[in-house]
């Protein structure tokens, strides 16, 4: 099957010059996007453009006409208003993955295995993504809240633009620990960690969409399908997502 959908790649979107396709991807899935981008450029001689930061961020500059060609969002929410306000084309959305929210630290003693450090309070800083334009943000207040801790560590948290600056924070030590992307640590040696469950916050549904300045573009459109083949699902679950 896979054969069939590369022969389907190379036939849409082999053209006379390769094309550069414009891709605004979420900052935790940055390592992901770049070994993606990297197997599509040698399916299909299509050159990626990649650009990471916070999905609210992005939104607001694809709303002021930046000229990305596909979302790459860290949740549902800003792909459906892309689609529902003629941003996106319509049909083109769906969750390329879930994401997982953990609690970490680069104190390799500091984060015990069911998170009862955040009620125990020994440590000053507690780095979370922005959550006003970050989905992980968002999901680490949910689960404080749920955790009946939101109130008593407000003091405690330091909040970075993207979960990229959340990691930052806690792997330069300027945080004792934070919440980040599972992700961003999956292949990180030593440090200790709590893999949130995933009942303590809404659903990461980390959706994709074909943005309208892409909507002519056949390479921007193969992107979106090799997001979905098996050496991108492959590459996706490596990293600790699952898929759906």
């Amino acid at each position: 099957m896979y054969r069939l959908l590369t022969l389907a790649l190379a036939l849409l979107t082999t053209p006379a010059v390769a094309a550069d396709v414009q891709v605004a991807v979420a900052a935790n899935f940055t390592e992901p996007a770049k070994e993606i981008a990297a197997g599509f450029e040698k399916a299909t001689g299509n050159h990626v453009v990649l650009a990471f930061g916070s999905s609210g961020a992005f939104y607001t500059q694809i709303q002021h006409g930046a000229p990305f060609e596909v979302l790459l969002s860290a949740d549902a929410e800003r792909p459906t208003k892309a689609e529902a306000e003629g941003l996106g084309v319509k049909g083109s959305r769906f969750t390329y993955a879930v994401g997982r929210l953990v609690l970490y630290s680069a104190d390799p003693i500091l984060v015990d295995g069911r998170g009862i450090v955040l009620k125990r309070g020994i440590f000053d800083k507690l780095a979370i993504a922005d959550p006003a334009a970050a989905p992980y943000g968002q999901a680490a207040l949910e689960t404080l809240h749920a955790l009946k801790l939101d109130a008593a560590l407000a003091p405690k948290i330091v909040k970075g633009a993207s979960i990229t600056q959340a990691y930052q924070f806690v792997a330069t030590g300027a945080a004792q620990l934070g919440f980040v992307a599972l992700s961003q640590v999956v292949t990180v040696k030593g440090g200790s960690r709590w893999l949130v469950p995933a009942n303590l916050h809404a659903p990461i549904d980390q959706q994709a969409i074909l943005l309208k300045p892409g909507a002519g573009d056949p390479a921007a459109a193969a992107f979106l399908q090799y997001l979905r083949s098996p050496p991108a699902l492959a590459i996706i679950k490596r990293y600790g997502y699952e898929v759906k």
